[in-house]
């Protein structure tokens, strides 16, 4: 699909935000010197947009309670209309995985993060990525002993995401690819400890075969698919997927995104719950691959499966990212010289049965 026809007046400020420097988050590692590097990113004048968000619910819920007296005091009752009243958010540990805290630049700021550096035992402190790229990690709303799997781990910033939680008995960490898998393995090396490494098991199969390998297993599924990674493409020569050589590849994609997302869904146990994200702003490679893979699921499984609302995503973390407001299913950041993070689009799906 034409993006100038998918965003219309949007699609210009997108293109030029996609055209220039992106801007970069630092993931904060829990297993780090915490007070040393909590110092050296605040003398940045970083802020976890993640606490942050813990504002927006108090001034959210403090609005829907001052709405209620307001309509009490106009109808001259004490009581409020159910009709009236205004749902306040629940509590922000019920919302999102816990413990994880990113840092970023206030919008407008472009200034960048300097690279980590080892603390005394060797551990980095913070992970540089796309602060978007933390949303799918936070949605999947980890909870204790949980086993998780990450069907596509590679590079691995979902991966560290995920074991910033402290929350997964066991992570299995997967990437078709070995010389990738080989980048998991260092960037564990680099930010955890031994011991915690040994929750995680690194593997090298075919995300595809994975509802086969090891069906109704996991409480959690992350499916970070591979995608037409649409800054990457208006940004380099080198093996773009939008060349000639590669357009049987690029045209595979959502049947490759499909496969994969059904293996995820069949991979978790009934009540488990998948995200399911990528780094584009197609519809074909996002809400359609959703809505095939629900059909699929249905019609060859008997397997229900419920896309949750994360529309709440947009109030938490407006202040943030810039979110597109007319998606069908999930939620996705788009690119803006103001906060130019994304693309980086995110469903959350629920497997009934």
């Amino acid at each position: 699909m034409n993006y100038s026809v998918q965003f219309g007046s949007l699609w210009p400020s997108i293109r030029i935000s996609l055209l220039s420097e992106q801007k970069y988050g630092a993931l904060f590692n829990n297993f780090s010197d915490i007070q040393q590097i909590t110092q050296d990113l605040e003398c940045l004048n970083s802020v976890d947009f993640i606490w942050e968000s813990q504002k927006v619910v108090q001034v959210l819920n403090s609005a829907a309670g001052q709405q209620a007296i307001e309509s009490a005091v106009s109808t001259g009752t004490l009581a409020v209309p159910a009709e009236s009243q205004a749902q306040p958010l629940p509590c922000l540990s019920t919302l999102i995985s816990p413990n994880i805290k990113c840092y970023t630049f206030p919008k407008g700021d472009i200034s960048l993060f300097p690279p980590a550096r080892p603390d005394t035992l060797g551990i980095l402190g913070y992970y540089l990525l796309d602060a978007a790229s933390v949303l799918p990690v936070l949605a999947l709303n980890v909870q204790p002993g949980d086993l998780v799997l990450d069907l596509c781990a590679a590079p691995g910033g979902k991966m560290l995401a995920l074991l910033q939680t402290g929350c997964c008995r066991e992570l299995a960490a997967n990437d078709v690819s070995i010389s990738r898998t080989g980048r998991l393995n260092r960037v564990l090396h680099s930010y955890i400890p031994p011991n915690v490494c040994d929750v995680v098991r690194i593997t090298s199969w075919d995300g595809r075969k994975w509802g086969e390998l090891e069906a109704n297993t996991y409480d959690r599924v992350l499916v970070d698919v591979p995608c037409t990674n649409d800054r990457h493409s208006v940004m380099e020569e080198d093996n773009n997927i939008f060349k000639n050589m590669r357009k049987g590849e690029r045209q595979m994609l959502p049947m490759l995104q499909l496969e994969l997302l059904i293996a995820g869904i069949l991979a978790a146990k009934p009540g488990g719950e998948v995200v399911y994200s990528t780094c584009s702003l197609s519809q074909l490679q996002n809400e359609c691959v959703v809505e095939r893979a629900v059909e699929l699921l249905n019609l060859q499984y008997n397997i229900d499966v419920h896309v949750e609302d994360l529309s709440i995503f947009r109030r938490l973390f407006q202040d943030t990212f810039s979110f597109f407001p007319n998606c069908r299913l999930g939620e996705l950041v788009l690119p803006h010289l103001t906060s130019n993070f994304g693309p980086m689009y995110f469903c959350k799906l629920r497997r009934v049965g």
